[in-house]
């Protein structure tokens, strides 16, 4: 499985430490080939790039909505939100709706939830929550542009993806030989927890928006991590991207409101 998602041994475009390009390589589509394939210590290491890689997306999103100044806020809020998915090719939307499949079909079974969530096929539960939280995505993204308040761009990527380290590094990871499971396993728990500690800091830097933005993450994770502990016991690679992306619809619309 490591190979499929890492197949690439040409040079890194950039000398850059090898757990960010893992990250990078993961978490976004640019044209990254790692120089050889990462051992199970290097795929633990990348998490704790994951907050920064959310940065850099933020930093690219706030950079777009600023240059699109004079575009009509829907549009300009539509380009945002395309870039937004373009940029990790889908990959956290396309774990929301298999837990959204598997979380209905799966009818309070652990084990059929599992099944179903290992399932391709896009059930008509998946495309309605993929609907509900593009809508709510795009709808935060117009209020906050047509206030001009592109900034607070920066906060839902970040905490997004902070998310996700805080998932792996409390929770177990319930499929065994997977490529979650070698991250879970050499994921260093000493320097996870503060690299927590220096995102949650960067967002009590946005001042009002950033504590509210940290709360609501807080909170969405939380809720979401009670609910995977109750079905299945702890995360997967499907509920983790579904964590991400309710984690960022959360913060989003609590800004925008």
């Amino acid at each position: 499985m490591v190979a499929a998602v890492f197949p690439g041994r040409l040079e890194p475009p950039v000398s850059l430490p090898l757990p960010l390009l893992i990250a990078l390589q993961f978490l976004t589509r640019l044209p990254i080939r790692l120089p050889y394939m990462p051992e199970p210590e290097q795929l633990g290491r990348s998490l704790l790039w994951y907050p920064l890689v959310g940065l850099l997306l933020g930093i690219l999103l706030a950079a777009l909505a600023w240059a699109l100044g004079g575009v009509d806020t829907p549009l300009a809020a539509a380009l945002v939100l395309a870039l937004w998915v373009l940029a990790s090719g889908g990959l956290h939307l396309d774990g929301l709706a298999d837990t959204a499949d598997a979380w209905v079909g799966g009818l309070g079974d652990r084990e059929r939830t599992l099944a179903i969530m290992k399932d391709p096929c896009c059930g008509p539960m998946a495309v309605v929550t993929l609907v509900l939280v593009l809508l709510l995505k795009f709808v935060a993204l117009w209020a906050l542009l047509d206030a001009g308040r592109w900034p607070v761009l920066l906060l839902a990527p970040l905490l997004g993806r902070s998310a996700l380290l805080l998932l792996f590094l409390g929770t177990t990871y319930v499929r065994r030989g997977g490529l979650g499971s070698a991250m879970a396993e050499y994921l260093p728990a000493r320097a996870g927890w503060r690299v927590l500690l220096a995102a949650g800091l960067a967002c009590l830097l946005g001042g009002g928006s950033g504590v509210l933005a940290l709360g609501v993450a807080l909170v969405a994770f939380a809720l979401c991590r009670r609910a995977l502990l109750r079905r299945i016991g702890g995360t997967t690679g499907d509920t983790a991207g579904a964590v991400l992306e309710l984690v960022e619809c959360a913060v989003l619309v609590a800004v925008a409101l």
